[in-house]
Formats: structure tokens, sequence, C-alpha cells
């Protein structure tokens, strides 16, 4: 008939509508190493002995996880427990679970214990000539299973890297007046003042003196290095009263080196350089008035409390002690 034929169709959404929807079972992980111990001593009382429980606190356990996974586990037989369908299957899965567990929970043992860890280090040139090699070297002495992966960048791009969670810590340095502007997820720890120096030839007559007045290198040409170094450098000259004739810009240290010592300019840089200084015929001497920039890691707060990281930081600070100019 017309009328019933329409009205078949709308029952079995009714009847679809009815019908209950089941959670998936969610495992407590306590309940899994019981069962597994009933499973292997073969009755509640023996995995109690096993497992350093009562009798009832056991059955109590096996009830509840019963209750998780919606289907009994367990069947009499005899005085004797056979497993159900349902016993097997999760019998079959309880040793690999317990398993897994187990190595999770000796991984993150190993991680906050710092026999492991991963920690990924940006910084500038000259730090990575200078604080980091020592930082790497103390840290595989005193915790070998600590990997630090290095990468190499200049701020400001460093820090944008940071925020953008492609490294853990970042090492930067600013000038005055030119400090970081950071979020505030993002924390500063100060390592050392560097003092900036110039780099003559050898043969050069101001390399008798122990300090040298910028305004007395106004003539001189010049080698100007990264942006931001190139920056603070305008502006100490313009301070003393001259534009620089700047022939060559590189950010390579040692190309500035061998620059200078060819005689084909001097240059201005940062006094971590002269942990290596390669060249015979290449001297440094400190400027006066003295010029300083301040060298800093930044890194997410939250990372303070992943002991890795947090160590890392703290051999950074206890090499950054002992350089120039701290």
């Amino acid at each position: 008939m017309p009328g019933e034929s329409s009205a078949y169709p709308q029952n079995l959404l009714m009847i679809h509508a009815r019908t209950p929807r089941y959670a998936d079972p969610v495992f407590d992980s306590r309940h899994i190493k019981t069962f597994h111990e009933v499973v292997r001593t073969g009755s509640y009382s023996a995995a109690a002995r096993a497992l350093g429980y009562t009798q009832p606190a056991i059955t109590q356990q096996m009830k509840a996880l019963e209750r998780d996974v919606g289907t009994p586990l367990f069947t009499r037989a005899g005085r004797g427990l056979r497993l159900t369908e349902a016993g097997e299957t999760l019998s079959r899965h309880a040793a690999a679970i317990l398993d897994t567990m187990s190595a999770a929970q000796q991984q993150m043992a190993a991680l906050t214990r710092l026999h492991t860890g991963r920690v990924r280090l940006c910084a500038f040139p000259s730090a990575n000539a200078t604080l980091v090699p020592e930082t790497l070297a103390r840290l595989a002495a005193g915790h070998p299973g600590v990997r630090v992966e290095l990468s190499e960048e200049e701020p400001p791009e460093s820090l944008q890297r940071l925020v953008r969670g492609e490294c853990d810590i970042a090492l930067a340095f600013t000038y005055p007046g030119s400090e970081e502007e950071v979020p505030d997820e993002v924390m500063e720890v100060p390592l050392l003042e560097d003092q900036l120096l110039v780099l003559l030839p050898t043969r050069h007559p101001l390399t008798r003196r122990r300090t040298v007045k910028l305004a007395d290198l106004a003539e001189e040409r010049w080698i100007a290095g990264c942006l931001r170094c190139r920056v603070n450098f305008l502006h100490e000259c313009a301070a003393q009263g001259f534009a620089p004739d700047i022939a060559f810009t590189t950010d390579d240290n040692l190309v500035v080196q061998s620059l200078v010592a060819e005689g084909l300019g001097i240059a201005m840089m940062p006094g971590l350089v002269l942990n290596f200084l390669r060249h015979e015929q290449v001297t440094g001497r400190a400027l006066a008035p003295a010029s300083k920039r301040q060298v800093s890691a930044y890194v997410l707060r939250e990372h303070l409390r992943i002991p890795a990281t947090a160590l890392v930081l703290d051999e950074l600070k206890t090499v950054a002690a002992h350089k120039i100019g701290c």
C-alpha cells in the first residue's frame, strides 16, 4: 500500500536513532598489568601474591577492567579461570602494551635524569667559533647522551627561528641603544659583555699603543661585517665626526683577517675574535673609549623546564664567564 511503503524507511530511521553508540574502551594501565599477571599465574589469588595485593583488590580491578571493555574477560572452569574471546584478544596485546609503557618510562626517566636529550642551538659565527665548541666539549664529557644540533645564523634571524620553533636556544648580540625586542614568551639570559676592538696589520704604527682612538682611524680603509655590526660601526664613526671609507664587506671572520693581514683595510671586530686569530700579521687593539656589545642566549620560557635545555644554558654561562669581556 502507498501509505505503508512510505512509512517503512521512516521506521528504519527511528530504529537507527535508538541504537546505542558504544565508546571505544579506555584502559587503566594498572588494570592491564593486573590482568596480565592473572593470565600468567592462572588465578586471582596467585596474581595477588605476585603483585602484593589482596585477592579482593584483584577481583575489583578485573571487574573494573571488564566494565571498561564492556564484556567479560574470564569464565570459571572448575576452580580455574578460562579466557573469553575478548580476554584472549586483550591477552595477545597486554604484553606489548606493558613493554611499550616500560620503554616510554625508561626514556622519560633518561630525559629527566639528563642521560639523554636533544637541544637545537642556533648561534652567530664568532660564538660558534668560541663559546659553542667549549660548551659542547663540557657536555660530551659530563653528559654524553645529550645531543646538541648546531646551526648558524646572525641576529635577528636567529631570534626569529627561535620564535618559529626551529631551534631551542638562540645566541645573539645587541649593541647599546639597539636592544632586542622579544615576545613575552621569550627569555633573555645574559652571557657576557664583548668588548669591541680594531684589527690592524701588525706593521701598522698604531699597534704600538695598548688602546686606539676611533677618531685616529678616520682616514683608514675599512672592512665592514654583518648588517647589525655595520649599523653600529657607522653610528660610532658618526659620533666621532667622520664617515668611514668601507672598501670591503664580509661576514666571514677569517676573510676579514686575511684582508687585514694583506694591508687592504682595518676592521672593528668583537673581542671574541681574539680567541681564534690565525694570522701572525694581524694585531687586535682595544678601542678607546671602550665599546661593547651584549651577548645573550634566548629561550622560550616554557623550555626552561626541559632538563637538557636548562643544562646547555648552564654550560654556556660557565664557558662565557671565562671569555674576554665578561
